[in-house]
């Protein structure tokens, strides 16, 4: 297949890896801006799959149904980062364009090659250390100290892969309790806010950043975010560089997430960052003229970037589980703008939606 010439013309397809609540935005944003949306995805009824020009089942890892995706487009992106990092090599063999870039991938998916990228790059993470065994696992706590969080170093999200470790000797029992897999252990963070910043960068190097979230977890799922946060100009601005730095770091295309704690003496700790559309980043779908969907779609097809400053106030909450079934009150609220995911099953700690509280600034 030949390559994609930029800027990408409406009418052409994008494929998209994933058929989830992230992948469903990005086609609602793609479908403005004149674009069809081809989804490869595991399941027949998706969130994504259902509102897509074009639906291939199929494992991620499938050749055949990658070889559909390939023929249907020439440009591919993702709505998480657990795709197969081979699934991207193989597309790439083949000529086709897949923004964010394997390297992205391949960095986030590993915690603690995460955390080694960050460090290098200028931006700054709690201590940590990596162990493959029980052994490695005591000595990583020692190290680090307690508390310590340890974390599986593949996979996991909301809350799932990781445990507490309080007293240093029961770090093996931990290890163990998380499948006895390769683990990252990582120094509690006394930190005093969680903090996000939702950026973008596009083909011709240019940077677009959002304003900070204020982000609260419950069991370690994210509840609510505010945006714009309360933030002095130092702080958004060290949050700017950390965007610039791992955005040029990576050389990345399309929109990131990265997730911060804020320190007591004004610091920002990077936690994570997440090479996709972000959860935290759901409140610009009401609050800016461009929210990131549509920023992740202009970046990925070559177009400018659009504006990211801040058109209202937005508080967002997710709605977990059976949550969603509240709609008719949040439809009666005037000051609120309701986003559900057309999810079949409410489980709870299930996001099956949001709702964005829009204020005047």
């Amino acid at each position: 297949m030949s390559p994609p010439s930029f800027p990408l013309a409406p009418g052409s397809t994008i494929g998209v890896l994933g058929g989830g609540q992230l992948g469903r935005m990005l086609i609602e944003a793609a479908s403005r801006l004149g674009f069809d949306v081809a989804v490869l995805e595991r399941e027949a009824d998706s969130p994504a799959g259902r509102v897509a020009a074009r639906l291939i089942v199929g494992a991620y890892d499938d050749e055949a149904a990658l070889e559909k995706l390939s023929a249907a487009t020439s440009l591919v992106t993702y709505e998480f980062e657990n795709v197969p990092a081979a699934s991207v090599s193989w597309l790439a063999a083949r000529g086709v364009e897949v923004a964010p870039g394997p390297r992205a991938l391949a960095v986030a998916q590993d915690r603690f090659e995460e955390k080694c990228f960050l460090n290098a790059h200028g931006a700054p993470t709690v201590a940590f250390a990596p162990a493959s065994t029980a052994e490695e696992a005591a000595q990583a706590v020692a190290a680090v100290g307690v508390p310590a969080l340890m974390k599986t170093r593949r996979e996991g999200y909301d809350g799932k892969g990781q445990r507490w470790v309080e007293h240093a000797g029961d770090a093996a029992a931990a290890f163990e309790a998380l499948g006895s897999v390769p683990v990252i252990v990582e120094a509690a963070c006394d930190f005093v806010r969680e903090l996000s910043v939702i950026a973008a960068r596009g083909r011709d190097g240019a940077t677009a950043v959002y304003p900070l979230a204020e982000n609260h977890h419950e069991g370690g799922i994210l509840r609510r975010s505010i945006a714009p946060a309360r933030a002095s100009q130092a702080l958004t601005e060290q949050a700017e560089r950390i965007a610039a730095r791992v955005l040029g770091g990576l050389d990345y295309v399309g929109v990131i997430g990265i997730e911060l704690f804020e320190l007591a003496d004004g610091r920002l700790l990077v936690n994570e960052f997440a090479p996709r559309v972000h959860n935290s980043g759901h409140w610009t779908q009401d609050g800016c003229e461009v929210d990131q969907f549509e920023q992740h779609i202009r970046a990925v097809a070559g177009w400018p970037l659009g504006p990211t400053h801040a058109i209202a106030q937005v508080e967002m909450l997710n709605l977990l589980g059976d949550e969603a079934d509240a709609w008719p009150r949040y439809a009666a609220e005037p000051e609120t703008r309701i986003h559900l995911y057309g999810k079949r099953d409410a489980k709870p700690g299930r996001k099956m939606g949001h709702v964005n509280r829009v204020r005047p600034l």
